[in-house]
């Protein structure tokens, strides 16, 4: 039996729009030995928007998915930031307050479930960083990517809010790059790493959205980044697919490839640009790739 197992949750956006993301998570979970077991039965957690329009809802829907978790034995791991964020909370106000937790089991009881507050959810990074461990994980790596210079990109959802998420300073993380560096190649400090990539902005202001892009990818680049590097999926769909927007706004080239962080993981591990799903990217990164 493997030592880390956990409720599989991808998130709607890695299993339609960032389908490569998910991908590559299982395969590199099944070389290091993670086991994810699939939640068949779980929803959407709301993004977010359900919150604002029923709060009983967004909290039933995101304890609903606790209690399967809880019922399979094992913490969540998620690849999207924006679940990592919304369960998180869900969780903190439900743990925090019994009147509300037994509240929302009144609403569960009517399909079977209750929730009991067990559970914890992660993200693919921090089970690296965290669960896994970064000794554990350099000693799998085949092929050290030595060569290359990335840019970390945490986004907002992996940092904030902290006191539901909790695993690091928002303001001095450390974990993407640590495990970048893990991988044998080098990071470079860059002004907007912790800020916003537009991502939700894009909703209410399309041109504020790209120039938030624009300017984080500049920012990189500027610093001698070969690529950026996210553990965030919606990060990733307006890194990469917004960057030619990005190009326009600033009448500028920026051709920066955008790397989910189980791509990098993955090339470490042995695997080719198709495994990881490279050729799926609108930025090529075929200028990072050997």
């Amino acid at each position: 039996m493997a030592e880390l197992r956990y409720a599989y949750y991808p998130g709607c956006a890695s299993q339609e729009i960032t389908k490569e993301s998910n991908e590559t998570t299982r395969k590199v979970a099944g070389v290091l030995g993670i086991e994810l077991h699939d939640m068949p039965a779980a929803s959407c957690c709301g993004a977010g928007l359900v919150a604002d329009y029923d709060r009983d809802l967004h909290l039933a829907l995101n304890a609903r998915n606790f209690a399967q978790a809880e019922e399979m034995g094992m913490d969540i791991m998620t690849i999207c930031s924006t679940c990592l964020m919304v369960m998180n909370t869900a969780n903190r106000d439900l743990k925090r307050d019994p009147k509300l937790l037994e509240r929302i089991n009144g609403i569960l009881g009517e399909v079977g479930l209750r929730y009991n507050g067990t559970i914890e959810i992660k993200q693919l990074l921090w089970v690296l960083a965290g669960d896994y461990g970064l000794e554990k994980l350099k000693k799998k790596v085949k092929r050290p990517l030595n060569w290359l210079k990335a840019a970390s990109f945490y986004g907002c959802h992996t940092l904030r809010p902290s006191d539901a998420l909790g695993f690091e300073d928002p303001e001095n993380p450390w974990s993407l790059d640590a495990v970048i560096r893990t991988l044998g190649a080098e990071t470079v400090e860059y002004e907007g790493k912790t800020r916003c990539c537009g991502f939700q902005v894009d909703l209410v202001a399309v041109d504020t959205a790209v120039t938030m892009t624009a300017t984080r990818l500049l920012d990189a680049k500027a610093m001698g980044a070969q690529c950026m590097v996210t553990p965030c999926p919606f990060c990733h769909i307006n890194l990469d697919n917004y960057q030619g927007m990005g190009e326009k706004k600033m009448a500028r080239k920026i051709g920066l490839p955008v790397l989910h962080l189980s791509q990098v993981v993955g090339l470490a591990l042995g695997m080719s640009a198709t495994e990881v799903g490279l050729d799926r990217h609108l930025v090529s990164p075929e200028s990072v790739i050997k």
